[in-house]
């Protein structure tokens, strides 16, 4: 073949492939939108046009069905049921408007979605979340910004978050979870679009001379697994994200146009079409392009509280780890302990009514055994550590439920974090107590009247050993002696208490379901079918994970907990401590409870608290029965 008449077939092909690419692009926009400011695609080929005037719903095209008078900005929508939901900020009366748009009849229904802030608002857009549920962000044009739950119920305010100053424009990849914030001068930055969480800013594309954007960012839309921006010389570019990195897909494209304000994306399973507004024509130009979209992101399965605390009266790293107390009598008013790292002790009822607070001081792990025998005394106690006066802090708790600071116990170590109790078969009472440096001691407790009548306590180490890392949660099983003790960058370890010289053997690996941070480790005993589950706290991706307590110690898988819309709890991330237990609380709760602190308070925004699972909702989603 020659030369000539290779590049003639090469040609052909080419041609043929952009034919083709270009019968299967998603379909352009109709002329009739022409005069609109914003666009957005809508399911059945419908389309909504907002102008200075109205908000006009065509559909394929470009018939005008319905329209809403007014004079707005900021036009976002989500799919719904028979069409979208769409918002837009009305620019006279500050509120923004939710919008139910139904294709099928064809109709437009506005109603107030949120009230006017205490700032002017530049920005709005729309979030839902991997609940299904639809947010709100409202973004002011010097930085404030607030996050709103949309619903039946009304709009509840979630957070409030810093954003960058001058943003114009903001839109929310809901599978990834990013805000992307358009601030016109400086770029486009990411943040966690969810509220739960430590708050994360990247920075996506920046303008020149720190970035490839030429005069600024002018308009963005989000695409499958990326993003699209105009620049201020009008080039248009793609950008692919990857945990949370973003590189750029090809080279920036011109658009042609010299004052691009607005940007709309319309993907399918054959590509993109692309659609951008030129201010200084007034008119929509469009473009197909090649794009893959990514595979879809796992998601873990979500349980919902059913109460949480009152929050504790600190702010900052406050709340730190549960512990649960059973009433002998009436199981339903068993109480929740849990540490307050910057006062001491608190104890709530399961309906998460403060009922006690024992200012102990700097207080971290708490555990509790019940029904314990030192010679003629029979006590229920909770342990604590105690990080200032580097001890255990010993508490009573009477048949009614009251506590009462009964002493210290001393450690040898330097820094104490973490620990747990072991109620041996034999009886009597251990503590596992480790410091930061990786060391822990086994402490046996003693307890014996004292000249008033209450109990004297003591303590002596009967054993030491070591990890390499940071240690700090755990957890023992009194049947089997075993101890599972989580080193917070490498995962958990098992030691057999039984043993004269335990061996620490790595039994959950961080990676996978299992990140970094490990943090609080529980243990539920099935008393139906005689199985034992570990409860872990999987810090780095704000999870639980769940695996069998008993080799080949298989996961059995992992969950979140998420928000309640009508009772009004918040989700939960950022969990330090938890505990579990399988005993019935009452009618609510037959099968137990999952008690985890919360690091993030929300909805609205507060000190931290606890909250608690119906341990029901954990065996269904893992299907654990």
């Amino acid at each position: 073949m020659t030369r000539a008449r290779t590049l003639k077939t090469l040609a052909g092909a080419l041609a043929l492939a952009a034919a083709t690419a270009a019968q299967a692009a998603p379909a352009a926009p109709p002329a009739a939108v022409a005069g609109a400011r914003e666009i957005a695609a809508l399911p059945d080929g419908a389309w909504l046009a907002l102008d200075k005037k109205a908000l006009r719903l065509l559909d394929a095209d470009g018939t005008e069905h319905a329209r809403l008078a007014l004079r707005g900005k900021q036009l976002d929508t989500r799919a719904a049921p028979h069409g979208a939901l769409a918002v837009v900020l009305d620019a006279d009366t500050q509120r923004t408007l939710a919008i139910t748009v139904d294709t099928r009849a064809m109709t437009l229904a506005a109603r107030p979605a949120v009230e006017s802030p205490a700032f002017p608002v530049e920005a709005s857009c729309l979030f839902r979340d991997a609940q299904g549920l639809d947010h709100l962000f409202v973004v002011g044009d010097e930085g404030l910004a607030e996050q709103w739950l949309l619903g039946a119920q009304g709009a509840r305010l979630v957070r409030r978050l810093a954003l960058p100053p001058q943003t114009q424009a903001c839109r929310v990849d809901d599978a990834a979870g990013w805000l992307y914030a358009q601030e016109e001068d400086a770029g486009v930055w990411a943040y966690r679009a969810e509220a739960e969480g430590v708050p994360q800013r990247r920075a996506v594309a920046l303008a020149d001379p720190l970035g490839p954007l030429r005069g600024g960012a002018r308009a963005l839309a989000v695409v499958p697994g990326g993003l699209a921006t105009v620049d201020g010389r009008g080039r248009l570019q793609l950008w692919r994200e990857a945990d949370g990195r973003w590189r750029a897909d090809g080279k920036a494209r011109p658009t042609g146009g010299k004052a691009v304000e607005a940007l709309a994306a319309k993907a399918d399973t054959t590509g993109l079409r692309l659609a951008w507004h030129d201010e200084a024509t007034g008119r929509w130009a469009t473009r197909a392009l090649p794009w893959a979209a990514p595979a879809p992101r796992a998601v873990l399965p979500v349980v919902r509280a059913v109460a949480q605390t009152d929050p504790v009266p600190r702010f900052g790293d406050a709340a730190d780890d549960p512990a649960i107390w059973v009433h002998p009598a009436d199981p339903a008013k068993s109480l929740v302990l849990g540490t307050n790292k910057k006062q001491g002790l608190f104890v709530y009822g399961l309906d998460g009514r403060q009922r006690q607070v024992l200012e102990a001081g700097r207080l971290n792990n708490v555990d509790v055994r019940q029904g314990l025998r030192f010679g003629t005394l029979t006590l229920d106690l909770a342990l604590a550590t105690q990080r200032d006066e580097k001890a255990l802090a010993v508490f009573t708790i009477a048949a009614d439920g009251t506590l009462a600071d009964a002493g210290r116990i001393a450690t040898g170590l330097d820094e104490v974090y973490g620990t747990c109790l072991y109620a041996p078969p034999a009886g009597g009472l251990e503590a596992l107590v480790n410091d930061k440096d990786g060391r822990v001691e086994r402490i046996r407790v003693e307890a014996a009247p004292g000249a008033d009548g209450r109990p004297v306590f003591s303590g002596r180490v009967v054993q030491r050993f070591k990890l390499e890392s940071q240690p700090e949660g755990c957890v023992a099983d009194d049947d089997s002696g075993r101890l599972f003790i989580g080193e917070e960058d490498r995962g958990v370890w098992m030691l057999d208490l039984n043993a004269a010289e335990p061996k620490p053997q790595l039994v959950l690996k961080v990676g996978g379901l299992l990140q970094a941070d490990v943090e609080g480790l529980a243990l539920y005993h099935d008393r139906d079918t005689g199985r034992r589950w570990l409860v872990v706290s999987s810090q780095g991706n704000d999870s639980y994970v769940v695996a069998e307590a008993a080799p080949p110690w298989r996961v059995k898988g992992a969950l979140r907990i998420g928000l309640d819309p009508v009772a009004g709890i918040d989700g939960v991330s950022e969990t330090d401590g938890l505990e579990v237990t399988s005993t019935p609380l009452g009618p609510a709760l037959p099968r137990g409870a999952l008690v985890v602190q919360d690091g993030f308070k929300r909805l609205p925004d507060g000190a931290q608290n606890f909250k608690i699972v119906d341990w029901r909702e954990v065996e269904r989603v893992l299907g654990l029965r």
